[in-house]
């Protein structure tokens, strides 16, 4: 065998040598040119010259075609340009000189990524995808779109579920019907070539018989169990780096926002798909007769007419423009308010929200709140059990004992009568020196002492009433001051009274200077307060009964003062101007807080016993509650009455707050506030109140509930009290 294959290669080399030698002889005559043209001629393949080298080329057929499918391409291409090359060699004629590098690719630049078989992720933070030969960057295409271009491509572009990105060059590939079908065969689990049979009968390229010897019994490497001592330098470098910080950890990667379909769940059969809200335009009025250039006679304006429609705001005038007559239609100029009212159209189309409401069936019941029963919310005054009579004039104020057993009255007719609550029987007369504005009686149980007001005086009046040792103690510490040794400077005159002021129980008279409208006592009964007709800043005047000493609180006005209040147990001060009510703090002597009943006219006001809470009457009819602790605005506006609200009360023990009007009405509410600060406070109004009559346009001027019991007493303009129990 050895010979023979030592044979066939002395034949063929015999061949190629015989081959050559021809070969040389043809092309002893030719130019340099022409054997240049050959030679090329020769390199591409298109002329074999020996029947090996054609065997040679039909070996190699699939090599042939794949590397050199442009080469023998080209060559084909210069044979029809160069008819009878092979010709024209031999006979030795001349041939025009082509440029055998024309169509030859080898040198024509790589298009697609040249950086190797590396992880691309490796540069997904960089703009470029590695390197080439020379070390230039190879840049990614440019790609700036966001999630959102990329949804709306997706939804416009019909061949995007086809195209892919390739991960080497970064380029938008589209994918062809084939390679589709490829990528479905190879999802369903089946091969890529569709004429592969994977059943075919199974050969048996082992044999069944152990051998003897192994296939190779060359024993194990060293290396292989021993640790790499260069891989341990090159980690302990790395380590190294780490900790100096030259190698840093990536950054991570911000988070894109998601987009979405958001009509994707949607119902595309439902009615107007997505548009299902949609409302159409609202059309253009159609032209009228007053709009004809020449309009009937009743539908132009007069000379007064068109003088009111030009005093007319725009937006009241009925028409836009004043109808106008013209004999023809060639006489009628332009609009001069063609391009506004255009305008103006398009901003209402483009501007005005469109939305289609839907009507809801709601039964009215249940818009209603729930509220308890009035007979529930007993015990509250329910019916009228005495009157007092007596006065000759309007009865202003009113004001009752601390033990609940005598009540104090001031009228019009100059005098201050004392009554038995429970027989309605007057106990006692004091003659006034004019209108008696207001009346307090101490809150101190252990104090029988009543302020009352008249004109520019306030008189500290021992009634006389009761407890024989209580009004005793009373006089005794009155008796019982000492003035200081300096006299101080006072805004009021404090006056003892004597004589016949005296025996009526007159003992001690404060002087202002302007009339007093309201008096009031602080719950602990050693000081009170004054309110003046004045709208300086001495308007308000507080007195210390037991030291006989006055002081203005206030530097400078405010408003007209309505009323003034004090906090039943904190130290705060709530003064009502016209139209708002301020809390001062008389510990830090500053405004904590200032209320907006929002009403015209502020006429009274009254303090929860929690002090929590507090109402507001007004001449406008209102009636304010306000939470202190929620907010500077009314909680609740109530506007039950028809008139003027003269005055407000709370009850001391029971929850009920009552108001007075000058529709002779007196009405009754339930107030119940809670401890728990998360439930609001119920507002239930119970009871109507009726049996003042109206006079003089006034009703019912003062209201004020029992100390103990749920009893109401009222006082009107027709010169009566009266009790509802």
């Amino acid at each position: 065998m050895e010979r023979a294959g030592g044979a066939r290669c002395g034949l063929s080399s015999a061949l190629r040598a015989e081959a050559m030698e021809e070969h040389d002889q043809g092309s002893d005559g030719l130019t340099d040119s022409e054997e240049s043209i050959y030679s090329g001629l020769e390199d591409s393949g298109s002329d074999s010259s020996s029947e090996e080298e054609a065997a040679e080329d039909q070996d190699s057929g699939a090599e042939g075609e794949l590397k050199g499918g442009s080469r023998s391409t080209a060559a084909q291409a210069r044979k029809e340009q160069v008819p009878g090359t092979s010709r024209s060699v031999e006979s030795g004629s001349s041939l025009p000189l082509l440029d055998e590098y024309e169509e030859d690719s080898s040198d024509e630049e790589d298009v697609r990524n040249t950086v190797g078989n590396i992880p691309m992720e490796w540069y997904q933070d960089y703009p470029h995808a590695g390197y080439d030969l020379d070390g230039r960057r190879i840049y990614k295409p440019i790609r700036t779109k966001d999630e959102l271009d990329k949804f709306l491509e997706q939804m416009e572009n019909p061949d995007y579920w086809r195209t892919v990105q390739d991960k080497l060059t970064g380029a938008d590939v589209r994918l062809t019907d084939e390679q589709v079908e490829l990528v479905h065969r190879l999802q369903k689990g089946q091969f890529g070539d569709v004429n592969l049979n994977p059943y075919q009968p199974a050969v048996d390229f082992f044999s069944s018989q152990v051998m003897v010897h192994p296939v190779t019994n060359r024993p194990a490497d060293k290396r292989s169990f021993i640790p790499s001592l260069v891989e341990k330098e090159k980690v302990s470098k790395l380590v190294h780096a780490i900790k100096m910080g030259w190698i840093k950890p990536r950054k991570p990667r911000e988070a894109s926002p998601a987009y979405y379909d958001l009509w994707a769940q949607e119902d595309p059969n439902s009615i107007l798909g997505r548009h299902k809200m949609h409302v159409p335009a609202p059309k253009l009025r159609l032209p009228g007769h007053e709009e004809s250039y020449n309009p009937p006679p009743e539908y132009l304006p007069s000379e007064e007419e068109k003088l009111a429609w030009e005093q007319q705001e725009a937006a009241e005038r009925k028409l836009n423009f004043l109808p106008q007559q013209y004999r023809c239609l060639r006489a009628v100029p332009a609009y001069a308010r063609f391009i506004h009212e255009r305008f103006e159209r398009c901003l209402d189309l483009y501007l005005c929200p469109r939305q289609r409401k839907m009507r809801v069936n709601v039964d009215p019941e249940d818009l209603i709140p729930k509220l308890p029963r009035p007979r529930d919310l007993q015990p509250f005054p329910t019916t009228q059990a005495l009157v007092y009579r007596g006065h000759s004039g309007l009865v202003r104020c009113l004001s009752v004992s601390p033990s609940g057993q005598w009540l104090v009255s001031g009228s019009d007719d100059g005098t201050v009568r004392f009554w038995e609550v429970i027989s309605a029987r007057c106990m006692k007369t004091l003659p006034a020196q004019g209108v008696v504005r207001s009346v307090a009686w101490n809150p101190n149980p252990a104090v029988c002492l009543v302020a009352v007001a008249v004109e520019q005086s306030i008189l500290l009046v021992n009634p006389g009433l009761g407890d024989k040792l209580l009004w005793g103690a009373t006089d005794q510490v009155i008796e019982a001051y000492e003035p200081p040794e300096e006299e101080r400077l006072q805004p009021v005159t404090w006056a003892v009274a004597a004589g016949t002021e005296h025996s009526r129980g007159v003992r001690l008279i404060i002087q202002h200077g302007k009339p007093v409208q309201q008096v009031t006592w602080h719950p602990r009964g050693d000081y009170l307060a004054g309110v003046l007709a004045d709208n300086s800043h001495q308007q308000v005047l507080l007195h210390q009964a037991s030291r006989r000493w006055s002081q203005s609180p206030f530097r400078r006005s405010k408003g007209q003062v309505q009323r003034v209040l004090f906090h039943p147990l904190r130290p705060f001060f709530f003064v009502a101007t016209q139209r708002c009510v301020r809390v001062y703090n008389l510990l830090r002597q500053e405004l904590a807080k200032k209320l907006l009943p929002n009403c015209k006219w502020v006429s009274s006001m009254a303090v929860h016993p929690a002090g929590d809470n507090l109402i507001c009457g007004s001449y406008d009819s209102k009636l304010a509650w306000f939470d202190l602790d929620l907010s500077t605005k009314p909680y609740r506006v109530l506007r039950h009455h028809k008139k003027a609200l003269r005055s407000v009360a709370f009850h001391q023990h029971y929850p009920l707050f009552a108001s007075g009007s000058d529709d002779g009405s007196v009405i009754v509410c339930h107030g119940m506030v809670y401890n728990d600060l998360l439930q609001n406070p119920l507002i239930v109004p119970v009871k109507v109140l009726k049996g003042h009559a109206p006079a003089q346009d006034l009703g019912v001027l003062d209201v004020l509930f029992h100390p103990t019991q749920p009893w109401l007493f009222s006082s009107g303009a027709d010169a009566t009290i009266r009790l509802f129990t």
